[in-house]
């Protein structure tokens, strides 16, 4: 079983004949999914995702993967196959079509429509090939088949890729509900005969690989949330994934059958319902009068009959029900509300999700959640039915994706279980390349694969070093020294003035620190020391050494050095 390597240096040259595979993102994380695939000087793009930013990533909008190996090569990609319509695998689209915007996009109706919704602001028209379940179509060296696959969200599709080098099949993310509402199963027959043929090698989702058993059927969620809008007195709301097209059907369903009316809150979750119910995904209940009303009719009207769907269930800090929470919202929660919570927890959004759940129970509602109802079940498949996939296909090799590190080790202890030899399973992280040889896959080297920050519309500008400075700004706020020198004698002429912000020192005791720092720049003087960035550094070392001693704090000091 390879595991990646610190020392890997750049891959050698593609072997003839051979097949590379490089994930740019989603491997040791959830999200920011794109892997590509190298054949013949031609690459195949699958998935194109973005990662949501963490509370140590402040001011951060979106984290895309890093295309900084596809630069000069764009040229060579005949397609990006998207496997379904979820922000992790579509989110970064636009990013990447800005830098070569005719790159063609496969992928089902659902997809591809939410995808060119997206596209809109961006002003992108793409160039769109449409498939459905058992199509096949060949893209350069590549020849694609697509199978359906059961999540949560419809028209989800996996997709095979037969090269000279063999056959891969990629899963995208999926589970195998048996009793699915839209009808759509996972095609456990399409599977099993690509391993009949053989499968030289498997990519799987891996997001459940520590969950025993199978799913939860999807319609049992149905009664629970008729019984809590039957037991509701004012006004639900709902939170779920903008994209979650089942869960927003079955709480229109529940709405209709209470008598309430619907109002959709958030843009993404209107532009994508909105979406859905024109190509037929979504059907609207017919109720007298209509059950969708616009926000602003559902604030005047009586909160026993309303429903708001909202997004917001990770807890971003910009989402409709985090605003809602922190009363920076139109609506305004009170006493008797029940909200209820229809989304698995993502990793890493623990701390977000418990802090709104707190904020809405202050302030009176009734918050119902995955912990204490049947509200929502996971749209992966765990361990038992990873087992039952390994067991159809029986993968010649083994790349767990799609999961932080605890799921894709999981999921390649599964494989061994199985019978895929230990060899032939290769648990690899963003960047490490592995190439497809005679029949057998290898780490081959690495090639660079970073973090790329969205920040309004600043693209990869935020680095590292300017997240530990807003980090710093945040925790422990900034001191500013302003000082006025002689620039030829280097003699203090004015200052030096000094102010705290967040750093939880006054300016009155900050009086103290003054003569240090007039000390320092006569010692400075006489020592002929007059370079600006020198006096800059001398006058942050005194002051941050003085509030260290005295505060145990370490703001960051900004000193302005301004000669005469």
């Amino acid at each position: 079983m390879s595991h990646p390597h610190p020392e890997l240096g750049p891959p050698p040259p593609l072997a003839a004949g051979g097949l590379r595979i490089v994930a740019l993102g989603g491997l040791g994380e959830i999200g920011r999914n794109m892997t590509a695939f190298e054949y013949a000087g031609r690459l195949l793009v699958v998935d194109c995702g973005v990662l949501f930013p963490e509370p140590d990533q402040p001011g951060v909008d979106l984290i895309l993967p890093d295309f900084s190996c596809l630069e000069g090569r764009l040229e060579e990609i005949e397609a990006l196959v998207l496997t379904h319509a979820h922000e992790d695998h579509i989110g970064a689209v636009p990013y990447l079509l800005h830098r070569r915007a005719d790159i063609p996009l496969i992928g089902s109706r659902l997809t591809l429509a939410m995808v060119a919704s997206k596209l809109v602001e961006h002003r992108i028209v793409p160039e769109q090939v449409e498939v459905a379940a058992g199509a096949s179509l060949s893209c350069g060296p590549f020849g694609l088949e697509f199978f359906a696959v059961n999540h949560s969200i419809p028209d989800a599709l996996a997709v095979s890729i037969r090269t000279g080098a063999g056959l891969v099949l990629h899963t995208g993310d999926f589970k195998m509900d048996q009793l699915p509402l839209d009808g759509r199963l996972t095609d456990l027959g399409g599977f099993a005969r690509l391993g009949a043929d053989g499968v030289d090698l498997l990519l799987a989702d891996s997001t459940n690989a520590e969950v025993a058993g199978i799913v939860t059927p999807e319609r049992e969620i149905g009664p629970v949330l008729s019984d809590v809008f039957g037991a509701a007195k004012q006004r639900v709301i709902v939170s779920c994934f903008a994209s979650h097209v089942h869960r927003v059907q079955q709480v229109m369903d529940a709405a209709a059958e209470h008598g309430r009316r619907v109002s959709l809150v958030g843009r993404s979750m209107v532009r994508n319902m909105g979406v859905a119910r024109d190509l037929g995904y979504l059907r609207v209940p017919s109720v007298p009068g209509g059950l969708l009303v616009d926000l602003k009719e559902a604030e005047e009207m009586p909160p026993e009959e309303i429903v708001l769907i909202s997004t917001g269930s990770q807890g971003e800090p910009m989402s409709a029900l985090s605003r809602m929470a922190a009363r920076d919202h139109p609506i305004r929660i009170a006493a008797g509300d029940t909200v209820i919570l229809a989304s698995s927890l993502v990793p890493g959004n623990e701390a977000a999700v418990s802090r709104i759940i707190n904020d809405l129970t202050r302030l009176g509602a009734r918050v119902v959640h995955k912990g204490n109802a049947l509200v929502h079940v996971s749209g992966h498949a765990p361990a038992g039915e990873l087992l039952y996939v390994l067991n159809l296909v029986r993968p010649g090799n083994f790349i767990p994706v799609h999961g932080e590190w605890r799921h894709l080790k999981a999921h390649a202890d599964l494989a061994a279980l199985t019978g895929v030899p230990e060899q032939n399973i290769v648990i690899a992280e963003d960047g490490v390349v592995v190439d497809l040889v005679g029949g057998q896959i290898a780490v081959a080297g690495k090639v660079p694969c970073g973090y790329v920050y969205v920040d309004g519309l600043s693209v990869g500008g935020i680095t590292e070093t300017s997240l530990k400075d807003r980090r710093i700004l945040g925790d422990e706020g900034f001191i500013s020294v302003v000082v006025v020198v002689d620039s030829t004698s280097g003699k203090l002429v004015a200052g030096p003035e000094i102010h705290a912000r967040g750093s939880g020192i006054d300016d009155e005791a900050l009086a103290e620190v003054v003569p240090l720092v007039e000390e320092a720049l006569a010692a400075a003087a006489r020592d002929g020391i007059d370079e600006v960035h020198q006096l800059r550094q001398l006058v942050r070392r005194t002051v941050g050494r003085w509030v260290n001693d005295n505060y145990r704090r370490r703001p960051m000091i900004i000193p302005v050095v301004v000669q005469t």
